[in-house]
């Protein structure tokens, strides 16, 4: 028996949609709870590097407790030799991530689809798929959120931005509040600590031209003298890696006043999909944007969702939807309660086509998938059942 007891809901529905998964051709996995941490230090983001359960092994190794599934499966996939594609999997345990109130073991389910190249049409599948699990869960009254990070990388590309920007702002999208205040400086606007941001400028400023190999050494010395191994997740290296990347964006300079002008009108989109094509292609009119490609794609998939049966007005679509992993790269989607009484997504999933070749595959392998929060599935139906 695969199903958790701790999920709150029946161990038989579990099954069900384990079933239903392996019925769509995805494989049972169970990846090992503990995790080699420098991976998801790197790879998944601020947001879960802080929430991270951290331990050592007998050999000085750092390790985690897996704080997602993707990670895992994807790791596993890539051990196994990864030759065997398209591949598709799916799992059901705990994850453990630190919460500033209730358990830190998160009881999910999910499925991932890795290698297909039919892209609109895989993530219309997992999509659809995550709708047919939730119905067999009993659950109803949702609404489904999508976004899509190839759009706004393809604005940030067309507004001709300095590359260290485009970057930082890329790696910023998903968190709304953070990456707004990143465009206001990119624009000239004061930090809200002027006196603590001269000081770190000044730093900057001797770091920026210098050779990037001794700024590095100079500011990993720095740390070792004050005696910081670690600051929130981070290494001294990756600490540098920082200093370095802002010093660049102090030399990339501010003042980019349209372009910010644009992505705040861009940011500010939001749409059913059934109006959100009309929208894109207005926007890149009135900016003057080539985004030919990346809507052409989006429309696509819509057609997609559409054949499976979720219709495009049924969709909520918001320009500044990201999801607070650092490795999705494209379309993602969260399906959330209607009423709003379960806070959280219900599904959350999306597009990483990166993910692989970061974790040691030999070609780009595009992926997708989902994850279900059991525990918030069991809040929203009300039942133990």
């Amino acid at each position: 028996m695969t199903a958790a007891p701790t999920s709150g809901l029946d161990p038989a529905r579990i099954e069900a949609v384990l079933t239903l998964f392996k019925d769509a051709g995805h494989a049972f996995v169970n990846p090992p709870i503990l995790q080699p941490a420098d991976v998801f230090l790197d790879l998944t983001g601020e947001d879960i590097r802080r929430r991270l359960y951290l331990t050592q092994g007998s050999d000085g190794t750092d390790l985690c407790l897996r704080p997602d599934f993707t990670i895992p499966v994807c790791r596993q996939h890539v051990a196994s030799g990864g030759a065997n594609l398209p591949a598709a999997y799916c799992y059901n345990g705990p994850v453990f991530r630190q919460r500033p109130d209730g358990l830190g073991e998160i009881p999910q389910l999910g499925a991932e689809s890795l290698g297909r190249t039919d892209t609109a049409q895989a993530d219309a599948d997992l999509l659809a798929l995550s709708v047919r699990a939730l119905d067999a869960f009993g659950v109803s009254n949702t609404h489904i959120r999508i976004g899509d990070e190839t759009l706004f990388a393809a604005v940030l590309a067309g507004l001709g931005l300095p590359s260290v920007w485009q970057r930082r702002l890329r790696d910023l999208f998903g968190e709304t509040d953070k990456l707004m205040a990143a465009i206001d400086r990119m624009a000239g606007g004061s930090s809200t600590d002027d006196d603590s941001r001269d000081v770190r400028l000044g730093f900057l400023s001797a770091l920026e031209g210098a050779d990037p190999e001794a700024a590095h050494a100079v500011v990993e010395d720095l740390l070792s003298i004050a005696g910081i191994s670690a600051v929130g997740g981070r290494t001294p290296s990756e600490i540098a890696d920082r200093f370095l990347e802002q010093a660049a964006l102090a030399s990339a300079g501010r003042g980019h006043e349209m372009a910010a002008a644009s992505l705040r009108a861009y940011l500010a989109l939001k749409a059913d999909g059934a109006e959100a094509v009309p929208s894109l292609r207005a926007f890149s009119s009135t900016h003057g944007l080539d985004l030919a490609d990346p809507i052409a794609a989006f429309e696509h998939r819509l057609a997609a969702l559409d054949a499976k049966g979720i219709a495009p007005s049924s969709l909520s679509f918001a320009a500044e939807f990201g999801r607070r992993l650092d490795y999705y790269s494209g379309f993602v989607f969260e399906i959330h309660s209607a009423t709003g009484e379960t806070s959280g997504p219900l599904v959350g999933g999306g597009r990483y086509d990166r993910l692989l070749t970061l974790l040691g595959a030999g070609a780009n392998v595009p992926g997708i998938g989902f994850s279900m929060w059991l525990d918030r599935i069991a809040a929203h139906t009300g039942t133990d059942s």
